[in-house]
Order: structure tokens, then sequence, then C-alpha cells
């Protein structure tokens, strides 16, 4: 009887039953295969929640008259039509707009200024760094208070300082331009950080090697700025003013504090429009039919903005 050695033991076929438990377990079945989902599902319920039943909602709100809080009656587009010939509604769309273009174009060029300045490594850098960001984290309502104390026309600073030279004190929350100026400058100081922090660290992670080429070949700074430093940082410059924008768009805390909308409708943006339908004038299904649209705005904006910031990564 001859003995099989060592070397003669085969594995199993495919088809045997060890080689099907094999795939079995390494194919997962149970709760392998729902695990996923179950760990996806707070998040999902999350987003349906806050996000996505709100929104329709919101637009089933648009479609009816509403008196008192209650639903009389459907009105279908009804609300949206009325909102595009509403002189009130596109005067605050202009001037959301221009001052969406306006705090956005300050706050881009300061904060690329700024991080350029701070992006070299000298004495006391980062307690300079540390100070330019902290308008950011003051809450806005706070913000808000702040700048009405400083514009007040009889204890304000703008006034006391108008005093001391013998002159009469500005009616800044009084006059249309001023107030309107006044609400940009009060934008421009809190939001400035946010676009000098994404900016510092774009210019942190710049590779160093097209520097020391421009260095070496004679480049000046600002040849060296032009050609390498601001094609390079081009992709996050559009990431920042994306975010800025759409955040701007939704300005309303330091707004409602600072002027609720005044003098007039001077600094009347959208989001106090909005609410001064639905709270004050009671309007519901209109009130939600203009921000169902200005909803659409920002996400035309957002889906805008994702598109250059693709094509500037390519």
């Amino acid at each position: 009887m001859t003995t099989q050695s060592a070397h003669d033991v085969r594995p199993p076929p495919v088809g045997s039953a060890p080689g099907r438990f094999r795939r079995r377990r390494s194919g997962g079945g149970g709760i392998d295969r729902v695990l996923p989902y179950l760990l996806l599902a707070p998040t999902i319920l999350l987003v349906l929640a806050v996000l996505v039943y709100p929104l329709l909602e919101g637009f089933r709100t648009s479609t009816g008259f509403y008196r008192f809080g209650r639903r009389l009656r459907d009105v279908g587009w009804s609300n949206y039509v009325q909102a595009l010939h509403d002189p009130a509604f596109i005067s605050s769309i202009v001037t959301t707009a221009l001052f969406v273009a306006l705090v956005v174009a300050i706050e881009a060029g300061l904060g690329l200024a700024l991080a350029l300045l701070c992006a070299r490594e000298v004495p006391f850098i980062r307690t300079i760094r540390g100070t330019l960001i902290l308008p950011m984290i003051v809450t806005p309502v706070v913000v808000g208070i702040v700048f009405r104390l400083l514009y007040a026309s009889d204890v304000g600073l703008a006034a006391t300082l108008a005093r001391s030279v013998g002159l009469d004190p500005p009616e800044i929350l009084g006059q249309p331009n001023a107030a309107f100026a006044g609400l940009v400058l009060l934008d421009v100081w809190e939001w400035t950080p946010l676009m000098f922090l994404i900016l510092l660290a774009g210019i942190q992670s710049l590779p160093v090697e097209p520097f020391e080429a421009a260095r070496v070949d004679g480049a000046g700074a600002w040849r060296t700025f032009a050609d390498h430093t601001l094609p390079m940082l081009r992709p996050t410059i559009l990431v920042a003013v994306t975010l800025r924008s759409i955040d701007a768009l939704t300005t309303f805390d330091q707004v409602y504090v600072l002027t609720r909308g005044g003098p007039g409708t001077a600094t009347q943006l959208i989001s106090i429009y909005g609410y001064q339908t639905f709270f004050q004038f009671q309007q519901f299904g209109y009130a939600a039919a203009l921000l169902i649209m200005v909803a659409l705005v920002v996400v035309a904006a957002s889906a805008a903005g994702v598109a250059l910031m693709r094509r500037g990564v390519q």
C-alpha cells in the first residue's frame, strides 16, 4: 500500500463546500449588508428633517393664501407672479446684489493683502494672526449692537470724534447712503478675517519651487505675485469668494439690529423683506414664495461657484 506524500496534497476544487463557504463569508450577509445603511440612517434622517422637509413645506405654503395663520385657499403660482411684479421685492434684490458685490470684493482684496503680509514667519506673527481673526468669532448680534453704538448721532464714537474737531455729528443711520455704507463697513470688519484665514491657508500650501526659481531668475515681488502666486491661488480664491457670497446673500442679524432695513429701504436686504412680509404683515404664502425664490438663487450661485472651482482646478 503506497503512502501519499505531502507534496501531492492538493487544495479542494472551487466547487467544493469549503470554497462555497469562504465565498459566502467574504461576500457578507445578514447584518453586514445592511450595516452601511444603518450607519448612514441618522445623517439621512437629519438632512431630511433639516433641509428637505422645510423646503417642501415652504413650497406648499407658497402656493396658498393665509389669513390669521389659517390656509384659506390654494393660489397656485400667483404668489410667484406677484413677487416678479413687486417693486419692493425687486428693490430688495437690487440692494442685496449691490451689498454682496461690495462686501465680497472688498473682503477678498483686504483678505488677500493681509494673507500676503502675514504669510512670512516673522516675530510675533502668530499673535498678529490670532488678533486678525478675532472679529470673526464675535456673535453677529453683538457686532450689530456695537456698531449701532459707534454710529449713534448723540453718544457714538463718530459723533464724539466729530465734535472734538468742531464738526457737526454725522447722521450715519439717518441717511440712506451713509447707512448702507455703514452696513458694508460692519460686514467688512466682521468677515474679512474669514477671507484672510482661507487665503492664508492657501498661500502656505503653495509649492516653494516656483518661487525659488523666480528668485534665481531675478523676478521682482510684483512679477512673482502675478506669474506664480495669483495663478496657483486662484482655486482657493474661488472657494473663498463662493462661500462668502452665499453667506452674504442670507445676511440678517447685523442688518436687523443695526437698521432693520432703514432708513426707508436703503438697507432692506431680501432677508429683511422676507422677515417683514412673514412676521409683520403675516403674508405667509407670499413670504414663502419670496424665500423659495431666494433659495433657488442661492442654489444656482452655489452650482456656478462649484463649476468655476472645478474649471479652476482643471
